[in-house]
């Protein structure tokens, strides 16, 4: 049995933490430390605590090095918070998603601020922050609809404190719903442009990669068709798209080229041309760069 102590009775109590309150004079809070099984820690993103809480006073929180990842929501009050140089001022409704590796401290503002918070970690998480940086994922930004990120924090909290078997799967799945929130609302590709300046939509030229990824594209053919700069269409394809107007070419081709292999009992050359490459040893080379098997492999395995 566990002995804890209940701050709201001023009694120490037997048995097991269900609701963990802690009372002090600078906050109270709520929360729940887990510890992951090793098959979680080592495969999966894993929960390392959530909980939430009450200012009391003003107080600062500083830390630095912890292989964890933060995101929390400002239910009320307000704060400010310093991350890699930067401050910034946070409101009811506004979020953070951290790499607390990084140092960072946050404060509460005298209108004490209510949070709602997880920490998290896992063995991919590093690229997985790095690919929502580079689509424009900010560390603070203004949630359009708290309500989404509240539920899943309320979920996360369910789940830390039941008993069920699968506790640790039903973990991940809430864990990537968040993250998949937050690279959704997160998107910002505008925000290395500079002020002032308007960038053309580049709509037109992927529908065009779309229906015409079959025949042969170059950048040059697409800058003199859309009458645009070719250095100035990958850039702004980038930003706008989060990938280049090459990576998303090759997505297209492979793609066909899998239904290609898997339904239809064209040879390897025929399906290079298909797909628009009328080379087939360089078609082979870029199939097994991208999956990993040679066409001819991918197709006996499918």
């Amino acid at each position: 049995m566990l002995l804890w102590y209940d701050a709201r009775k001023g009694l120490w109590q037997e048995g097991i933490m269900k609701t963990p309150f802690f009372d002090g004079k600078l906050v109270h809070s709520r929360r729940v430390i887990y510890t992951p099984s090793p098959f979680a820690r080592s495969n999966l993103i894993h929960l390392q605590e959530v909980g939430s809480l009450q200012a009391r006073q003003p107080h600062t929180s500083t830390r630095k090095g912890l292989a964890s990842y933060l995101f929390f929501w400002v239910e009320s009050g307000s704060g400010v918070l310093e991350y890699e140089g930067a401050w910034h001022e946070l409101h009811a409704g506004d979020c953070v998603f951290l790499d607390c590796q990084r140092p960072y401290q946050h404060h509460t503002g005298d209108d004490l601020w209510q949070l709602h918070w997880v920490h998290f970690y896992g063995p991919n998480m590093a690229a997985i922050y790095k690919k929502y940086q580079e689509r424009g994922g900010l560390p603070c930004f203004r949630a359009a609809d708290p309500g989404g990120y509240a539920a899943l924090l309320d979920e996360l909290y369910a789940l830390a404190e039941s008993d069920t078997y699968v506790r640790d799967m039903q973990i991940y799945e809430k864990l990537i719903a968040l993250l998949t929130l937050l690279m959704e609302e997160s998107w910002h590709p505008d925000t290395a442009r500079a002020p002032g300046s308007k960038k053309q939509n580049l709509q037109e030229i992927k529908d065009y990669l779309d229906t015409h990824y079959t025949e042969k594209i170059t950048l040059d053919a697409l800058a003199e068709r859309f009458y645009i700069n070719k250095f100035y269409l990958t850039r702004v394809f980038k930003e706008q798209f989060g990938q280049s107007v090459t990576n998303y070419l090759v997505q297209l081709r492979i793609t066909q080229s899998k239904r290609l292999l898997r339904f239809t009992d064209r040879s390897i050359e025929a399906v290079a041309q298909e797909c628009g490459l009328n080379d087939a040893n360089y078609f082979s080379r870029l199939f097994k760069k991208v999956e990993g098997t040679t066409p001819g492999e991918y197709r006996r395995q499918w």
